[in-house]
């Protein structure tokens, strides 16, 4: 059976949820084994591979830093990071039932604080969706952050 608009903007929301939540080990489960999270350095950027990027990370550097978050002697999340996503309504961009493959994406704002820090971040999410054994994963997220070419400061979390 293949995933409605409506599923596919629910997981989107979802994913969002877990973030916000900090249920990061729920959260890696919505990646398939080969799968990607990116945050391109420069606006447009078509390749993670041959330019720098400010995040390409596959499932065993999220594992890494997700430990890295939940750990105990990580003092740089004593007190903890918290972050919220404020999510515009997402938008299915294509659908490939022959391949199960599907891409959304969405615009939001992020809001992460740490003590008395609070940072704002605008861009997009682009979710290149595939179904694994009948549920939805990500084989890719992309975060294109608005000011990606800036110097930024540490961004903790993922967003």
């Amino acid at each position: 059976m293949y995933p409605s608009d409506d599923d596919l903007i629910e997981f989107v929301y979802a994913e969002a949820e877990l973030l916000d939540a900090q249920r990061f080990d729920q959260w890696l489960e919505l990646f398939t084994e080969d799968g990607y999270y990116w945050m391109p350095l420069t606006p447009g950027q078509e390749d993670a591979r041959l330019q720098a990027s400010l995040m390409y990370e596959d499932r065993l550097l999220l594992q890494v830093r997700i430990e890295r978050l939940n750990g105990q002697r990580t003092f740089s999340q004593q007190p903890k990071s918290r972050c919220h996503h404020l999510l515009q309504h997402p938008r299915v961009i294509s659908r490939d039932e022959a391949s199960g493959q599907y891409v959304v994406r969405c615009a939001w704002h992020y809001v992460e604080q740490r003590e008395e820090m609070q940072t704002l971040y605008a861009g997009w999410s682009s979710f290149q969706l595939v179904q694994v054994d009948g549920a939805l994963r990500m084989r890719l997220k992309r975060v294109d952050l608005l000011n990606c070419d800036a110097a930024l400061g540490s961004i903790q979390l993922f967003i």
